[in-house]
Order: structure tokens, then C-alpha cells, then sequence
């Protein structure tokens, strides 16, 4: 698409003039996601069904001769970033915001082996809501491979970038299925995608007419590379999966996922279920009234009370939408004392957006 028929890519190219007195040579955008069914099972190995938001990060680029790697972000939270194209240190100890870049443009370099990269000055502008389960870090993770790629002259499947960057994340200390990868590269404007794995492959599927979906904050943010609760939770199920394999007398050693306990098993996810709060209790010897208060924690019970922090997604009628959006800032968002401080108000209407792109300079 021409820069010139996008007013947020002009204001780009603006900033990135006063800040290394050229003109980009490219812009690469890639989405931010909801999930619309299938909370944490894409490391289990099961598919999910996400869409991608109209919301982006988006980063100007101009190809240097220099060796040199140079970052900047139009939110001045983020301050500037300068090393070495062909010593990329990622620290795992520091949820930094250019290290997201980092892992982008490290995933690429080793895909293809290569030692010596370009350098490159980019500009990196977001309008996802950070830690707000929007998936903004892998956003710019992929947003970041997408740029190397291009800088350096490459071809890649949709497919072969979501693998690349889900594997790539990692090297800032962030586990993952690979479902905001995969939805970032893959997702087409106007309708959710079915994502599979093991192989990776995507299937539209048509969502409600008529409705639109309303992303609603939290305020309440959870920066997954900054605490450990994530990872713990891929490491729970991965054990489970491997004692469960045990227990049925598989071979375990190698096993990751519940998805191949079940495939090796034979079974259905229904037969894999198939297990009742009196069978729990008889093998761990307790009582119901026991499992209930002292075992299952609040999230394990009927109905939704709350949430760990991040976003709600709401689906609501088209010809509701401005009733229900007044009514949700009311009741949150103009608390009475005045906690939620406005900067990280984010409450606004989405329909499903596209993928990853590239917009070149004419």
C-alpha cells in the first residue's frame, strides 16, 4: 500500500526524519491478538481460535552500511537502543523493550546462519495496550523478524515466520505455544482463524454477524518475561503430560505436550476427560469437602469472578455497542477513587484485522 494513504505511517516517517535526519526505506506492521476460545492449551499441543486486533506495532526502517543496529520508539517510556548487528546480546534478566526486537532479528540471523548483518536505524511506534494479554511483545517480536527478512533481501513462508519467531521468543525467557506467532503472520482482515499445530496451519472461521468485539483493560498488567507464573505454568503441564505418559506405561522420556499423550494413547479428548471429582478424591484419599477448600483454587470453580489481570473481551450487538461502552466506563473506569489513572484507560471497539505487512517507500 502507498505510505501516502496512510496518515500513521506519514507522522512515522516524520519522526524518523528528525531522528536520523533520513527517509525510511520500509515500514512493518504486525497485530496484536485476542483469543477467542482456548485459554493456555496451544503449549498443551490443541488448537485455539484467535483474532488478530486492528491495533499494531509498526517500525520504520532504513538499511545502514554501517554495521550498527539502531532503535528508537516514538513512546518516550522506551528509551533508544544502540549495539553491534553482529554481537546481538539478548539479557534474559531485563524485560527491556528492545530485546523483544532482539529476538526477532536473532531468530532470522540463525534460521539462515548467517554472521554478519546489515545495520539498520528503525523506529518503533505501538498502539497495543502493553501487558494487557494483546500480545504486544510478541507483536514486535514479529514485527521484527518480518524487518530483518526484509532488510535482508529474503523469502519466507507465513508459516515458516510464525515458527521461526514463537521459537525465537524464548530467548528472552518467554515460554509459548506459538498462538500469537501464528495469528500475527497468519490472520486475515474479518474473520477469527482456527490455528492447529504440529503441522501449523490456520482455517477461517466466520464470526457472528452483526457484532462487534470490545477489548476492555484491566488496568491490572502482567509483563510475562518479568515474573515467572507463565513459564511455571508451561512447566506444570509439561510434567503432567510426561507422569501421565508414565503412568499409561508410554514412553515418556520426550514427551512434551498433552496433545501427544492423547495421539499415543489413541483416544479422544473426550476419553482423556473422562475423569470425575469422586475418582480425584478416592486416589488422594480425601474427602469432596476437602478437594473443594483446600485443593482447587478460586479459578478451578463454576462461574467468572474476575481475572488475573489483562484484557476482557466482550462480543456485543453492533446497535448495543454505545450503550455498552458508556456503561463499562461508568461501572470501571471512573471509579470513584480514582485508582485507574487515564494513560492506561483502554476500552475501545475491534473487528478482526489482518496480518503482518510490509508498506514500501515509493
Amino acid at each position: 500500500s502507498p505510505v501516502a494513504e496512510h496518515p500513521r505511517l506519514l507522522k512515522l516517517k516524520e519522526m524518523f526524519n528528525s531522528k536520523f535526519g533520513s527517509i525510511p526505506k520500509f515500514y512493518v506492521r504486525a497485530p496484536g491478538r485476542v483469543n477467542v476460545i482456548g485459554e493456555h492449551i496451544d503449549y498443551c499441543g490443541y488448537s485455539v481460535l484467535p483474532m488478530a486486533i486492528e491495533q499494531d506495532v509498526l517500525i520504520a526502517v532504513e538499511p545502514v552500511k554501517t554495521y550498527t543496529l539502531q532503535l528508537a520508539n516514538t513512546n518516550p517510556l522506551y528509551p533508544d537502543f544502540s549495539t553491534s548487528a553482529n554481537n546481538i546480546q539478548i539479557d534474559k534478566t531485563k524485560a527491556l523493550w528492545h530485546n523483544y526486537f532482539l529476538c526477532g532479528l536473532k531468530g532470522i540471523q540463525e534460521h539462515f546462519g548467517l554472521s554478519n548483518l546489515t545495520g539498520m536505524n528503525c523506529l518503533v511506534d505501538g498502539n497495543i495496550p502493553p501487558s494487557s494479554g494483546l500480545s504486544s511483545s510478541s507483536a514486535l517480536v514479529c514485527c521484527a523478524g518480518l524487518v530483518t527478512l526484509t532488510v535482508l533481501g529474503r523469502n519466507l513462508s507465513k508459516v515458516e515466520l510464525a515458527e521461526i519467531c514463537a521459537k525465537s521468543e524464548p530467548y528472552i525467557g518467554t515460554e509459548g505455544g506459538g498462538m500469537d506467532q501464528s495469528i500475527s503472520f497468519l490472520a486475515e482482515e474479518g474473520t477469527a482463524r482456527l490455528i492447529e499445530f504440529s503441522p501449523l496451519r490456520a482455517t477461517d472461521v466466520k464470526l457472528p454477524s452483526g457484532a462487534v468485539f470490545v477489548i476492555a483493560n484491566s488496568c491490572v498488567e502482567m509483563n510475562k518475561a518479568a515474573t515467572s507464573h507463565f513459564n511455571i505454568r508451561m512447566m506444570e503441564c509439561r510434567l503432567a503430560a510426561k507422569l501421565l505418559a508414565k503412568y499409561k506405561n508410554l514412553q515418556w522420556d520426550n514427551v512434551l505436550r498433552l496433545e501427544e499423550v492423547q495421539a499415543k494413547l489413541g483416544i479422544s479428548l473426550e476419553e482423556m476427560l473422562l475423569v470425575t471429582e469422586d475418582e480425584i478424591c478416592r486416589c488422594l484419599g480425601i474427602s469432596l469437602e476437602e478437594l473443594r477448600t483446600q485443593i482447587l483454587s478460586p479459578n478451578t470453580q463454576g462461574g467468572s469472578l474476575g481475572l488475573k489481570g489483562g484484557c476482557t473481551v466482550s462480543i456485543v450487538p453492533a446497535d448495543k455497542l454505545p450503550g455498552f461502552l458508556a456503561n463499562v466506563h461508568k461501572a470501571y473506569y471512573q471509579r470513584s477513587d480514582g485508582s485507574l489513572a487515564p494513560e492506561k484507560q483502554s476500552l475501545f471497539a475491534t473487528k478482526p484485522g489482518g496480518g503482518a505487512l510490509v508498506f514500501l517507500e515509493a
